[in-house]
């Protein structure tokens, strides 16, 4: 189902954008630039996300934890389209040699390119032990690490989508970032009130 999503999301985006410039290659932006980067990195960041509510499905009944992880995963998959289809279309690489998050302004609080501290890929970014955590959680300790991991996933696209809002050229993938600033801060609202109802709050 993901793959086929993936695929739809893919042909939208040749019907919905054409590449910048309408053909013109001087317009097609460079490997190191902000857009290719923001393309690259969020991509990366939403497969995340996707598998995470893919396994909260699994792991809990409550209907109100899966409709948000099943939005959640439907808006990242085919956002994720949309960012590999443009690197596609501006015939660049899914993967830079020079690592995460250094086509922010000063790489993110000093991100080299590298895993943070904590282990993670990029800032928000769950690592390995809490995605093994997950996996393994049932019921509401489930949901609550869920939600509390969302929260803090949110937090750094967000932080990620700003800074394509402000530094990339392409206009589409500037209104397509901002539209993640809004929407994700919805959610997170949402996500909030959802730890409240059990007892819990973000981490």
């Amino acid at each position: 189902m993901a793959a086929v999503a993936a695929l739809v999301a893919l042909g939208l985006v040749l019907w919905f954008v054409a590449a910048p410039g309408d053909g013109d290659s001087s317009d097609v932006p460079t490997a190191g630039s902000a857009d290719a980067g923001f393309a690259r990195d969020m991509a990366v960041h939403h497969q995340q996300a996707v598998e995470m509510s893919f396994v909260i499905r699994d792991s809990t009944d409550d209907e109100d934890v899966r409709r948000l992880a099943y939005d959640i995963a439907q808006t990242q998959v085919n956002q994720r389209g949309m960012l590999l289809g443009w690197l596609d279309l501006w015939g660049l690489p899914k993967i830079s040699a020079d690592g995460y998050m250094t086509w922010m302004n000063g790489g993110h609080n000093g991100h080299s390119g590298h895993r943070t501290e904590d282990g993670s890929l990029m800032p928000g970014m769950a690592t390995d032990a809490e995605i093994d955590r997950l996996g393994k959680a049932e019921g509401k300790g489930a949901e609550i690490l869920y939600l509390q991991l969302l929260t803090d996933h949110h937090m750094g696209g967000i932080d990620m989508a700003r800074a394509c809002a402000q530094q990339c050229e392409v206009p589409q993938e500037r209104q397509l970032a901002q539209g993640m600033v809004d929407a994700q801060q919805s959610e997170m609202q949402l996500m909030a009130d959802m730890l409240k109802e059990r007892g819990s709050a973000p981490r």
